[in-house]
């Protein structure tokens, strides 16, 4: 019996399927007080979802409001527009994540790729991942076809330690050479950049006394500017600047 040869080439393995999405935000209370409203019963709500596309029976409107599983995201939306009312009002919650207030837009992955000008597959695997990796264009149009203000944007975008890091370099060096990066993560007027950081450093860096140290300057910085942590006194600052998007 000739011998079996082995293997030149393993074989791959398996990948394992990709996690399901988190279920969408949801509160019962919100269902029942927004049904009682408008004074619908579970079988109009559910003739309501039927003509935005989703059959289901009565019960399943009762079960939601009763604390069972949540809807998936055609069914969120679908019972949204049956209870004339935005999404968000079924959350419960502001949303967080870029899928949730991808949902509180009313929008689908396809939808939201295509309004922001990136192919889905990207936009997908941001949704998936929480980590959003554009340059500031695609950025800015993230924020505004999601509605998020630029503090939301970058929390969604999973890059708030990035923006952390940079604004501490920025103290502790030179604020020019963090510019470029920081305008990827928060997608602003250079120019209302470049006022803000020389502000944010200049409030840091400066002597305190002849033999060395840092402190925030005499007469031009009140402490409590120089006590603020770096990334909460960016956003006051940028604040007063009024970008386009608000902070």
């Amino acid at each position: 019996m000739r011998p079996q040869r082995p293997h030149l080439f393993a074989r791959p393995a398996r990948s394992a399927p990709p996690d399901p999405p988190p279920p969408v935000p949801f509160s019962p209370a919100a269902v029942r007080a927004h049904r009682a409203a408008l004074g619908l019963t579970p079988e109009q709500v559910a003739e309501g979802m039927a003509a935005h596309g989703v059959r289901l029976l009565p019960a399943h409107v009762l079960g939601w409001e009763s604390g069972g599983p949540p809807p998936g995201e055609e069914e969120f939306l679908a019972l949204a527009r049956a209870l004339w009312c935005p999404p968000e009002r079924l959350m419960g919650v502001r949303p967080a994540s870029l899928r949730d207030f991808r949902l509180a837009r009313e929008l689908s992955p396809d939808g939201a790729a295509g309004r922001i000008g990136v192919p889905a597959g990207e936009y997908r695997r941001a949704e998936a991942t929480g980590r959003w990796d554009g340059d500031a264009g695609p950025t800015a149009a993230l924020a505004h076809v999601l509605g998020l203000t630029l503090r939301e944007l970058v929390a969604a975008t999973g890059r708030r330690e990035e923006l952390d890091r940079r604004l501490r370099r920025c103290v502790d060096g030179r604020w020019q050479a963090q510019a470029d990066a920081i305008v990827r993560i928060v997608p602003v007027d250079r120019a209302d950049l470049d006022a803000v950081l020389p502000v944010l450093q200049d409030e840091r860096q400066v002597p305190a006394h002849w033999g060395g140290g840092w402190g925030p300057a005499e007469g031009a910085a009140a402490p409590s500017a120089a006590a603020v942590p770096p990334a909460e006194r960016f956003w006051e600052l940028l604040a007063r600047r009024e970008p386009a998007i608000p902070v």
